[in-house]
Order: C-alpha cells, then structure tokens, then sequence
C-alpha cells in the first residue's frame, strides 16, 4: 500500500505561476483515494528569507517540519506530491533512514543543483537535489552524506545553468537524457551498477516534453516521451527496490484546465506508486 502526502507547496518556486502549484496538488489529490491521502498543512504567507540565502524560507521550514512529523508515523511506503521540487527533500531522507544506502533517481529539466550561494533566483526548489547531498540551507537540507553525489543519476536534465554543469562534472553524476531513455532498460542498469540498497525515484513532470504535459511552469522542449519514462520506471522497480517516490511542478494554466493532463499523471502516479 502506498501512503500520498499531498503538498501543495509553492513558496520554492520562482515562477509568476508559482501559486498555481496549488491547483495542480488539489487535482491530483481529488482523483487519488481519499483514505489514502493526507495533506500537509502550507502556510498561505510567502515567508521570509531570514539571512538565508532562501527567498521564503520560514515558509519552507514551516512545511519541512510538517512533512517530517506526518513520515515519522509511516509504516508504508509514500509518495510524496507537490506543490514544487523541494517537497522531495523529507523524502528522500525518510528513504535513506529506513533503507540505508539509496539512489536517488532526479528526473527533471533541471537538475535543482544550486545552493544559496549559486543561484540567482534564490528559490529553494532549484535547491532541492543540494539539499538532499546536504549542501543548503540550515533545517533544510539532509545531513550530509546521506546520499552520496554519485548515487545520484538525473533523467531528462537539458536546462543547466553553469554552475550546476560545474557541480556534475566535478561529482561524476550521471545524465541519462530524452533519447538515452527510449531503452527501457538504461536506468535500470545505471541503478544497478551503483551497487545500493534501494532507489528513491522524484519525477517533476517538466521532464516530459511539452506536447505531452503542459500543465507546467516554464517549459523545456525536447523532453522525455511519457511512455518511455514510464517503461524506465518500471524496469527500475523490477530491479531495484523502490524506497519511495516523489511527484512535483504540475502548475495548470487554471483550475479548470486541469483535468486535461489528469491522463499523465495518473499514468504517472501509477508507476510510481
């Protein structure tokens, strides 16, 4: 049984559209079953930066500590949904305390790779795979070393700001990008050479190109094709045990629009969980 931790975050965000993450989580969550969800309470003020490099970050901090609170109970395996990418963070620790060395498959545009220093925007979701290496922000962040950067393997990343190139190259992380994965069994194997424990597998849906879901904040063309992530994911779990999941970026143009790329995520959803 898969527990969903419904997250409608939008305070890491830098988009104009970022409040419409809201949307995107509450659509999600009225097509999941209503005994298996729990939503995490997000505080309605944007927050402040505190000295900390983060734009909302009390805000952030806020959610982090409600998100730790509701896995701490967990028996089953959850499936976190945003709201934007940093709801993984809590995840992906939660999956590393109960299954000890974890993979961590970050499959985005982007690879969320800054920290405060490095980044422009200042918005903790294009922090958040940092934080999970442990670089970030105070109570933010995972305990360094808790993932290990070459534990990391990133699937669709095609939007790289400098910085993030630079961090890649000098951890040895690994890209398997849009066309790579039209194997099904190219993530798989990658996983598999790394030698760990289980995997934990976060899916923010601006992976996919933009003809298949464009319910998101900025998209990127020449994305990864729904049905060939989808086929990687579960050649992944056929693999390697799968720790837990996470599930982010879906920003509809407005409520109303919603339903319309409900198809994918549920598609999504169920490989996952």
């Amino acid at each position: 049984m898969t527990r969903f931790l419904i997250v409608p975050q939008w305070q890491g965000s830098p988009s104009a559209r970022a409040m419409n993450l809201i949307d995107g989580a509450d659509a999600i969550a009225g097509d999941l079953p209503r005994s298996a969800c729990e939503r995490i309470p997000v505080p309605l003020e944007a927050g402040d930066e505190l000295g900390t490099g983060v734009h909302r970050y009390s805000a952030l901090r806020q959610v982090r500590l409600a998100l730790d609170a509701a896995f701490a109970p967990l028996t089953e395996r959850a499936l976190t949904i945003g709201g934007d990418c940093s709801v993984a963070v809590a995840g992906v620790g939660r999956s590393a305390a109960d299954h000890g060395r974890v993979a961590v498959v970050w499959a985005d545009a982007h690879p969320d790779l800054h920290s405060p220093e490095t980044s422009t925007s200042h918005a903790f979701g294009g922090m958040a795979l940092r934080a999970v290496l442990g670089d970030g922000a105070p109570e933010l962040t995972l305990p360094s070393g808790t993932v290990r950067p070459s534990d990391v393997i990133l699937v669709g990343a095609r939007a790289l700001d400098d910085a993030e190139v630079d961090y890649i190259a000098a951890h040895g992380i690994r890209i398997i990008d849009s066309e790579a994965l039209r194997d099904p069994a190219a993530l798989a194997t990658a996983v598999a050479e790394l030698g760990v424990d289980a995997v934990h597998v976060h899916v923010d849906v601006d992976v996919l190109d933009p003809a298949e879901m464009p319910g998101v904040k900025a998209s990127e063309p020449f994305g990864a094709a729904l049905a060939d992530l989808i086929a990687a994911i579960k050649e992944l779990r056929a693999a390697t045990p799968l720790a837990g999941a996470s599930l982010a970026g879906f920003a509809p143009a407005s409520a109303a629009s919603a339903p319309d790329d409900m198809g994918t995520l549920l598609r999504l959803i169920g490989a996952l969980a």
